[in-house]
């Protein structure tokens, strides 16, 4: 059993925020894996499926993020879990966008949904780090994290959602470098500005990058829950 948990802050009105990805990507596991509706628990909502023969509890706290670790801590208490059973997705200021890592214990890095998990149940959880990348200045970081994704940004985020959501067995099964080998095949890499003609010969491909360009990429429906979703976050905006 493993309990996935995604941040955000509940409300219509913040449900595009970059800070919002954990809530992101929890919906879309539950809708790709035809999970029951959420319920209301744990001061949170919560649905149950099974994935790959794994059991997996997705929770989304509506306790605000800087109360996160009461939801938390109710969820694992309930199912007895220990912190190694958890997974927390979130999103991350100091990787690039698209970029994801995922390691056991760490520091928070001044989230507050992290800090406030740590609190309740010790550090030893999984986070599974989203970047959204840094504005550039510290006095950018809330309007940066509160702010709705750009629609150009959907090259990078439904891929990622997909292949993540996809592949999220791979958490309980504690195969985190496999899950972020898969991640970074599919989420496409920035574009480079063309050689110029004396350039010289660029240097072979490294094994990732040869994989890259030979891998199929995720399938990003065109309807269903997935398409409806990504309607929701990009649709309106210019």
């Amino acid at each position: 059993m493993h309990l996935i948990v995604g941040l955000g802050n509940p409300g219509a009105q913040y449900a595009a925020h970059r800070h919002n990805i954990g809530f992101v990507a929890v919906d879309e596991i539950a809708d790709r894996h035809a999970f029951p509706p959420f319920r209301q628990k744990f001061s949170g909502l919560v649905t149950e499926g099974t994935i790959d023969g794994e059991k997996i509890i997705l929770l989304k706290p509506q306790t605000f993020m800087n109360r996160s670790g009461d939801c938390v801590a109710q969820a694992a208490r309930f199912y007895k879990l220990a912190p190694s059973d958890i997974s927390v997705i979130h999103d991350e200021l100091d990787l690039a966008p698209g970029k994801v890592r995922i390691k056991t214990g760490g520091g928070n890095g001044g989230h507050n949904g992290l800090r406030s998990i740590e609190s309740h149940i010790g550090k030893d959880f999984v986070r599974v780090r989203i970047g959204i990348g840094h504005p550039g200045h510290k006095d950018r970081v809330q309007p940066h994290v509160l702010s709705n994704f750009h629609k150009a940004e959907n090259e990078w985020l439904a891929p990622l959602l997909a292949t993540l959501s996809d592949n999220v067995s791979m958490l309980a099964r504690g195969d985190a470098s496999g899950l972020m080998n898969k991640l970074a095949l599919a989420v496409p890499s920035p574009a480079k500005p063309e050689p110029s003609p004396s350039a010289q010969k660029p240097k072979a491909q490294s094994h990732i990058r040869q994989a890259r360009t030979s891998a199929p990429q995720a399938k990003v429906p065109t309807s269903g829950p997935m398409a409806d979703m990504l309607k929701k976050l990009f649709g309106k905006q210019s």
